[in-house]
């Protein structure tokens, strides 16, 4: 394997380039890339298809690997309004003069050269080029093999585009999808300046076991519902299914419903109609096995410990019946990752309880957690999902890719 070195150092020199950009510059700059991507659709598509047909459709990532002309169409609009962003570098924090006469300002600064370790999303290429060139940072982007050959075809056209504004092609730089470059990476503190990984819990966890590096961990989703005895019985449906299959292969989907006992009867029998259409696996305790098994449902299992807790990332869900709702909270501090939880109820106590003492990244009260999503929030792109609590939490967008310096400005003084 060709050491990544040279590449990182590369990087590092036309951070610095990325940094004297006007915003204006900037902005014009991902507008051109927007206007290329949506020219070049069908040859992404293309590329794209050659890393589908290394993977069989049931496969979960299959759904996040594939890129449509609509998927690229969000994508082109996603470099638009990410354009128009304010940027979040120079903004004056402190200004002020101390005892000494000496002039303070604290500034927001880009943090540097961002490196970004992900799987078969190759819209994170994207995403992550967009947000990190507007905030005045380069990247190194690690992509897997599974979505090489849309990797290398986007980040081309992100270079060519770079080139035509004076912008070093290094500004975005994709490393080879070998897992040997992983290591060299997460020990390069001299090049890179955080890690952010985005993937399976198990990519996650090597990430932070093994990098020297900064790192800011974008967390496995799983993610629950509890429907309180409350809760407007329809509306729960309707959340609870777009929950689970509207895009069940992205981190916040739904894997786990948690379900008062005095509703269990009547509410889990209304989810089999439209959970038959989408063909979901449900993964039950006792009590809710018995309950589907009396109504009929046959893509039942009975759920083993490891089901709760687990991130499914497909048509399937885990389903457990509690005694109210200091049992959920109970369940929801040992299961949760921290990403998006869900309470549906129509009693107000109980709501401001769940959304004051659930610790999670996002909590919501009457629906889907579907909407955690930096986008959605009005962010621009993301990253991803911030499940830590240091820098970041929540979608890790454009406003978290700066950190501080302090500037300090005297006229002789000295200190003894």
């Amino acid at each position: 394997m060709t050491p990544i070195t040279p590449l990182l150092q590369a990087t590092q020199q036309a951070a610095a380039v990325v940094r004297r950009l006007s915003a204006d510059q900037k902005t014009d700059m991902l507008n051109r890339l927007a206007d290329v991507l949506a020219s070049c659709t069908a040859e992404i598509v293309a590329e794209n298809q050659k890393d589908l047909d290394k993977m069989p459709e049931s496969d979960p990532k299959y759904d996040r690997l594939k890129l449509t002309e609509a998927r690229v169409a969000d994508l082109s609009k996603s470099l638009r309004e990410v354009a128009v962003l304010p940027d979040p570098a120079g903004e004056v924090i402190l200004d002020r003069t101390i005892e000494q006469g000496l002039k303070l300002k604290k500034i927001t600064v880009p943090l540097g050269v961002v490196g970004v370790i992900y799987e078969a999303r190759p819209n994170v290429t994207v995403d992550v080029a967009s947000l990190c060139l507007r905030s005045g940072n380069a990247c190194v982007l690690k992509g897997g093999k599974e979505a090489d050959f849309s990797n290398r075809y986007l980040v081309g056209l992100i270079q060519n585009v770079l080139a035509e504004f004076g912008v070093p092609r290094a500004a975005v730089t994709l490393l080879p999808p070998d897992r040997a470059v992983v290591n060299e990476l997460l020990t390069a503190t001299r090049y890179v300046d955080i890690i952010i990984p985005r993937g399976s819990e198990s990519l996650i966890q090597f990430v932070r076991k093994n990098s020297l590096v900064p790192t800011i961990e974008t967390g496995a989703g799983v993610c629950h519902t509890y429907v309180e005895e409350s809760a407007d019985l329809e509306k729960a449906v309707a959340i609870v299914v777009n929950a689970r299959v509207s895009r069940p292969s992205v981190c916040n989907s739904l894997d786990c419903i948690l379900v008062d006992e005095t509703i269990a009867d009547i509410f889990l029998p209304m989810l089999t109609a439209d959970f038959n259409k989408w063909n979901v696996e449900i993964f039950a305790d006792e009590t809710a096995f018995t309950i589907f098994e009396k109504a009929g449902y046959s893509s039942l299992q009975h759920a083993r410990p490891e089901d709760f807790g687990r991130e499914f990332l497909d048509y399937r869900c885990a389903v457990k019946v509690v005694t109210g709702l200091d049992e959920a909270l109970s369940h929801l501090q040992t299961y949760s990752s921290r990403h998006s939880e869900a309470i549906l109820s129509q009693n107000q106590a109980l709501i401001d309880r769940f959304l004051f003492e659930v610790d999670a990244a996002a909590v919501y009260a009457n629906a889907s957690t579907r909407f955690t999503d930096g986008s959605v929030f009005g962010l621009g792109a993301e990253i991803g999902i911030s499940t830590q609590k240091l820098h970041a939490r929540g979608p890790f967008a454009l406003e978290k890719l700066v950190t501080e310096k302090w500037i300090v400005i005297g006229d002789g003084q000295v200190r003894w």
